[in-house]
């Protein structure tokens, strides 16, 4: 299943991500509430830092890429803003600032490498709460949405993973501690 928005190049070639987890007691309160909600994202809660893309790199070269664009990133505080949504999708939004801005344009470099409508000044960075809502159902779940309280302001991402998806399975291929240098560990 392909994220709505995503420019493919060739739809039998995997997508590939860079994202962060929540930590677990911000995933867990997602989840809860998708359940709760009966709604989906698309796999498990995460913010993108790269949007879903496809890159003829390939094992090492791609880990490698990535790996020089994360170089020198210490672990930084993600804030959260609060509930937004567009036509069929309700999310979290984080607060934009400086350090994610840059990470992405970091990010942006790995390649060659399509790009998503939502990459650039476009990039939104969130964790998403349900995709794909009918336009019948939005008003009602915006409503739900909107009384829910997150658990926590703010989290602090230490680590960044590299994430493929093909034929709708999300696998972690590689993780990047974000310790100020450029060590990494395989996923």
């Amino acid at each position: 299943m392909t994220p709505p928005g995503l420019i493919l190049s060739d739809p039998h070639q995997p997508l590939y991500s860079v994202v962060a987890w929540p930590p677990p007691q911000l995933d867990t309160w997602l989840r809860r509430k998708q359940e709760l909600l009966n709604v989906r994202g698309f796999g498990a809660p995460h913010l993108n830092l790269r949007a879903p893309f496809q890159t003829p790199l390939r094992g090492e070269a791609l880990i490698g890429a990535c790996r020089a664009a994360v170089a020198q990133q210490g672990a930084f505080e993600v804030r959260l803003r609060g509930w937004r949504r567009v036509p069929g999708v309700f999310f979290l939004e984080c607060e934009a600032d400086e350090t994610i801005r840059d990470l992405h344009r970091r990010l942006l470099e790995v390649g060659p490498s399509g790009r998503s409508p939502h990459d650039g000044e476009s990039y939104r960075p969130h964790l998403t709460l349900a995709l794909g809502v009918l336009p019948w159902a939005e008003e009602e779940l915006w409503a739900a949405v909107q009384a829910l309280t997150p658990p926590l302001e703010r989290f602090t991402v230490q680590a960044l993973t590299l994430t493929r998806e093909e034929r709708g399975e999300v696998q972690e291929m590689h993780t990047f501690p974000l310790d100020g240098d450029a060590e990494s560990r395989d996923a």
